[in-house]
């Protein structure tokens, strides 16, 4: 008998504690994309510019601007779609989507829930630039890559961070990866937990990366700041095309089942 009472305290307790934790956070901002047509202008915008240079990684795709073959909502989700279509110089077309200038925020946890595309030459991506990128540019303003994806390796999740001190372009950039099982056919949470102290990376709510305030300079860590939310599929470029493309993945479609952000109690402002 006190065997069990002592069990049910254990539990109880347990219990208290996660639902004590889960009461910090607050949704702040969400698209459940439980409507049809293209997403939401009050919370998405297009993104276009950088289509002439191929966004600085030699994309092949042309980003179209409020086509439904490209971003459409229907059935409780966005379909970000492929296609092997010419365009201008490109001969694909794709859509990316950015919450810039509609909705920004700093510190919170980011849950998307998505299905990727299949096929050799894709190039996923869900992220988070900083909302100072046009007057400080990257990557000063920081790069957040909540989930980046290349077909040519099928199971590996990648997670990673970009500054000035730490990118890409010098060999510093701070990430991880993780296995990936049936990224094609099944839906898996991709997330972030993001601090004034730490930026935590999740798949399915398992931590698999952690990128620790060194306390330095903004160089090091310009988190501290706005960020805004992108949503994109490219096709080719320095990564995603680094074994080519394979012209037979066509129509290629990320789902997105929802976007939501949430925030500890003490950083929401209504």
């Amino acid at each position: 008998m006190k065997y069990c009472f002592a069990l049910f305290i254990l539990f109880f307790s347990a219990q208290f504690a996660f639902s004590q934790k889960n009461k910090k956070w607050k949704l702040v901002w969400s698209d459940e994309f439980n409507y049809s047509g293209l997403p939401d202008s009050s919370k998405w915008d297009f993104e276009t510019k950088g289509n002439a240079y191929g966004w600085g990684n030699n994309e092949k795709q042309f980003y179209t601007d409020k086509d439904t073959t490209n971003a459409f909502v229907k059935d409780g989700l966005l379909w970000i779609t492929a296609h092997k279509k010419a365009i201008e110089n490109k001969q694909y077309t794709s859509a990316r989507l950015s919450t810039s200038k509609k909705y920004t925020f700093t510190y919170g946890r980011i849950d998307v829930r998505a299905k990727l595309p299949a096929g050799r030459g894709t190039w996923p991506a869900i992220w988070m630039l900083g909302e100072n990128r046009e007057t400080t540019k990257w990557p000063d303003c920081g790069e957040i890559d909540i989930m980046e994806h290349v077909g040519y390796d099928p199971d590996t999740l990648h997670g990673t961070i970009h500054t000035a001190a730490y990118n890409h372009m010098k060999g510093t950039q701070k990430g991880n990866e993780i296995f990936l099982n049936d990224p094609y056919e099944s839906f898996h949470i991709y997330s972030v937990i993001w601090t004034k102290e730490k930026i935590e990376f999740l798949l399915d709510n398992k931590v698999y990366h952690v990128f620790a305030n060194e306390h330095k300079t903004n160089a090091e860590w310009p988190f501290d700041q706005p960020f805004y939310m992108i949503l994109n599929l490219a096709i080719g470029g320095n990564w995603g095309g680094k074994y080519g493309i394979d012209e037979s993945i066509f129509p290629a479609t990320m789902q997105v089942d929802y976007v939501r952000v949430y925030q500890k109690k003490r950083h929401y402002i209504k």
